[in-house]
């Protein structure tokens, strides 16, 4: 079987799920990790073998690569992108791709080039996938409107002993951009592309810390279905993720792996689905099909077959996401 030599460029957390991943995928062969620790770097080249660099430009001149994982703060991932693009390197980067308009411009170029590959991992979720096939029955009627709503919990280390996090210059924005972007993502999936946005963002829980919101409300309007959007850092726990879908006959609620169904004639239908086989991946919450789309990309570059996840099947998510910041911060409706 063909194999795509890759690297790794930011050793932190997520690095860890992209490099158990790679490290069991048959089109994947782990040649090289990069972090300005190069300690970070060092570590995980002596789990999964491979040769460690602390500077990227070093790495891509060193190494004969087909793919770069983009796993540093946000505001590197479109310069990174670049970089690698120049030298005809496929990409796949984690969420969010850009953190403003400017990069955003720059960003959609790279498609020109390369293969470019977006980690919205929450697509390949089982429970998303029943969804989309139950609404395609046409059993459920029309969709009417929607709800989501994050309720996570972030602590003030998190962005004070990251040298990132907090900062609107280097992560662009707080729960919203970090981490409820895949929410947005899915409503979506589900919906279409927005016609218009109305939102507002505040801190509650950790002012004076951090110069991004901690929590975003939003009425967003997908052509006439209103789509009620709360997310937030100030809850106490990390609880499950709710997407709910109110259709013509009846009422969907997705909360991780668990969908229930009820319908109009007062009966209810319950799935609890599996998490995927591949090797375990991130926090629950966080979905973990990591798995599934990083092959479902190696695939498409091996093939030369369509990925959902690249440019243009971000794009109605990307713009979204930066219409909504922009409503919050302009304190106005803005239509897409």
């Amino acid at each position: 079987m063909s194999k795509l030599r890759c690297a790794i460029v930011g050793c932190g957390g997520i690095a860890q799920v992209h490099a158990a991943v790679l490290h069991h995928q048959e089109t994947a062969e782990l040649a090289a990790f990069c972090d300005i620790r190069p300690e970070r770097a060092q570590k995980l080249a002596e789990t999964y073998g491979g040769n460690a660099y602390a500077s990227l430009e070093e790495m891509l001149e060193q190494e004969k690569l087909d793919v770069l994982h983009i796993c540093t703060p946000h505001v590197l991932h479109t310069p990174m992108a670049k970089l690698a693009a120049e030298k005809g390197i496929h990409i796949f980067t984690e969420k969010p791709p850009v953190i403003n308009e400017t990069q955003w411009n720059e960003f959609q170029e790279l498609q020109k080039n390369v293969r470019v590959g977006i980690c919205f991992q929450n697509r390949y979720n089982a429970a998303v996938q029943l969804l989309k096939e139950l609404l395609a029955t046409g059993k459920p009627g029309a969709i009417k409107g929607a709800r989501a709503v994050v309720t996570w919990h972030r602590e003030a280390p998190y962005y004070t002993e990251s040298g990132w996090r907090g900062s609107l210059a280097t992560e662009g924005g707080g729960v919203l951009i970090n981490q409820s972007i895949h929410t947005l993502d899915l409503l979506g999936q589900f919906l279409g592309r927005a016609d218009s946005v109305d939102a507002s963002l505040s801190n509650h829980h950790l002012k004076n810390v951090i110069e991004v919101e901690d929590t975003m409300e939003a009425l967003i309007d997908f052509g006439g279905k209103p789509a009620v959007f709360f997310a937030t850092t100030a809850h106490c726990a990390d609880s499950p993720v709710l997407v709910e879908l109110v259709c013509e006959n009846c009422t969907i609620r997705m909360e991780e792996q668990e969908v229930t169904i009820h319908w109009a004639d007062g009966t209810k239908e319950h799935r609890e689905l599996a998490a995927p086989l591949s090797p375990a991946t991130g926090k629950p919450y966080w979905g973990q099909s990591h798995g599934l789309c990083i092959g479902d990309f190696y695939d498409s570059v091996l093939n030369d077959t369509p990925f959902r996840n690249d440019i243009p099947g971000v794009t109605d998510t990307v713009d979204l996401m930066l219409a909504t910041y922009r409503s919050a911060r302009e304190h106005r409706e803005v239509v897409l």
